[in-house]
């Protein structure tokens, strides 16, 4: 699919083809759907994240909560799936998968949202965890800005693998 097939598409079917380009929120695709056209997948990823920017306080808390905890138990969705997979988090050693569940909690408690981290690119999970431990002493405001920015590297991932096949 291109940015132009987009483009053409009825709003519904826009919505549809990128409904989980933003875990479990459809709502953020909707809405871009309104800025259309799009020049470029760079345009459409800034629309997007412009939703997020422009959506409530409480509406960014359910964007974030959307999202799973990394190497947690619940069902993941195909991009979760794949993009933790790919950094190894469903193979965990014992000792990795503790320290990882004991973060998840801390953060979790503190912040009241799940851990957020692009893991494509160039992490594991030791810096994953080392993001962690850097991340969790912060103020909530702070973290919130941090995740949410974390959630739009993810959605630029997302968005280069749906039009441009990129894994």
């Amino acid at each position: 699919m291109t940015v132009d097939d987009l483009n053409h598409l009825a709003p519904q079917a826009f919505t549809h083809a990128l409904a989980e380009i933003f875990e479990h929120s459809p709502w953020v695709a909707e809405r871009a759907a309104a800025s259309r056209p799009f020049s470029s997948v760079e345009a459409l990823h800034e629309a997007m994240v412009a939703v997020v920017s422009n959506a409530t306080s409480s509406e960014k808390l359910s964007l974030l909560c959307a999202h799973p905890e990394l190497a947690g138990r619940e069902t993941l969705t195909a991009s979760s799936a794949a993009e933790q997979g790919s950094k190894g988090l469903d193979r965990l050693t014992g000792a990795q998968a503790a320290a990882l569940a004991a973060r998840n909690a801390a953060y979790r408690a503190r912040f009241g949202f799940p851990f957020i981290i692009a893991v494509r690119g160039q992490r594991d999970i030791a810096m994953i965890l080392d993001a962690m431990d850097r991340r969790l002493p912060a103020d909530r405001e702070k973290e919130v800005d941090v995740a949410l920015t974390e959630v739009a590297k993810i959605a630029r991932f997302r968005l280069d693998t749906v039009l441009d096949g990129k894994k």
